[in-house]
């Protein structure tokens, strides 16, 4: 059994596929699907099935201590060279100093999984460093709203389907950054596509997401960027009659991110350079520079920080601030019109 000190997916993944185990993995961190996707990999492929009925233990750490989790990752497998312990809720689990005491000499023949979702451990406490010496420690972070087109794109292309960039941004702007819905959506469009074209369209997002190909958050901000006023406002009463489709809410962010970027772009020293661009505002291409430079032909940067101040006095609103009876639709066609205009 190999020591592993692989600290990220594809790293821990890469070695758990090549049977090279740590003595014990830490899972923590506010994203659960990457902890979980580890720990599904351990539970269903470290043994095989006839040897899990004795060597495979789940514990939740709301109804064990630590003494008792080292105590069973003492044990020895039966009939076997492993045994897998697995503990559910870690972050319940108080006074680990016995933990502690068996991670600094742990079994060789035991692979222990630590699963702490919504929150991590103090890197400066024993626990932290002792996993860190003996095993791996994992924080599985939250992806940046950025980051999903590129995750979207990876996980379709790793199945065997390709997906356009629009598709991405719509998906992503629909579904957001929890990663195991996201996952299930992604999954229903692969089984959705025939065999003979494995390819993702706006057409298809809208026949098996639901999200319209010319009404949704990519396409307004589309009309905005190129102050298209016609179809911007055609996209507000679109949402404004069939409010499940989308909300002034969801909206808010994903302008007021493409303004503060916007405003950046001006700073840029070769802003009329896609790939330096691209690289100034840290984005995953010079595609996604396209509707910045844009931006920055059809906004002077005085109007761009007005435009932020606006979005934020919306936003506040939206909350009830200052705003006893204003509905979000109202608010969110003063906003285009502020934009705009």
């Amino acid at each position: 059994m190999a020591e592993n000190k692989n600290t990220t997916y594809e790293g821990i993944m890469r070695d758990l596929k090549a049977r090279k185990f740590a003595p014990v993995y830490y899972l923590m961190g506010d994203e659960p699907y990457y902890i979980d996707k580890i720990t599904d990999f351990i539970a269903d492929n470290v043994l095989p099935p006839e040897e899990r009925d004795f060597n495979q233990t789940v514990m939740f750490g709301s109804d064990v201590s630590a003494a008792q989790v080292a105590d069973v990752a003492r044990r020895y497998p039966m009939m076997a060279d492993l045994q897998v312990v697995i503990v559910k809720e870690a972050q319940s689990l108080r006074n680990t100093e016995p933990l502690e005491f068996y991670l600094q000499k742990p079994l060789k023949s035991t692979i222990l999984v630590m699963c702490h979702k919504n929150g991590t451990i103090d890197r400066r406490k024993k626990l932290a460093a002792v996993v860190e010496r003996t095993g791996v420690l994992f924080e599985s972070k939250k992806l940046r709203e950025r980051d999903l087109p590129a995750f979207i794109e990876n996980y379709l292309r790793a199945k065997g389907a390709s997906i356009d960039p629009k598709s991405q941004q719509v998906i992503a702007d629909s579904i957001g950054a929890d990663l195991n819905r996201l996952v299930g959506e992604l999954d229903k469009l692969l089984i959705a596509l025939p065999a003979d074209d494995r390819r993702v369209t706006p057409a298809v997002v809208e026949r098996q997401i639901g999200v319209s190909k010319d009404f949704n958050a990519f396409e307004l901000r589309d009309a905005i960027v190129n102050k298209n006023v016609f179809k911007a406002n055609q996209i507000v009463k679109y949402f404004d009659e069939n409010p499940k489709a989308g909300s002034l809410y969801s909206f808010i962010p994903m302008l007021f991110n493409y303004f503060q970027n916007l405003l950046v772009a001006f700073y840029c020293p070769q802003k009329g350079s896609p790939d330096a661009l691209a690289k100034w505002l840290d984005l995953r291409s010079a595609w996604a520079a396209k509707d910045f430079m844009t931006g920055m032909r059809n906004f002077k940067a005085v109007k761009v920080l007005q435009i932020i101040y606006k979005i934020r006095e919306i936003d506040a609103k939206s909350k009830g601030l200052d705003n006893p009876n204003t509905p979000p639709g109202e608010l969110m066609k003063e906003l285009i019109f502020f934009i705009l205009h």
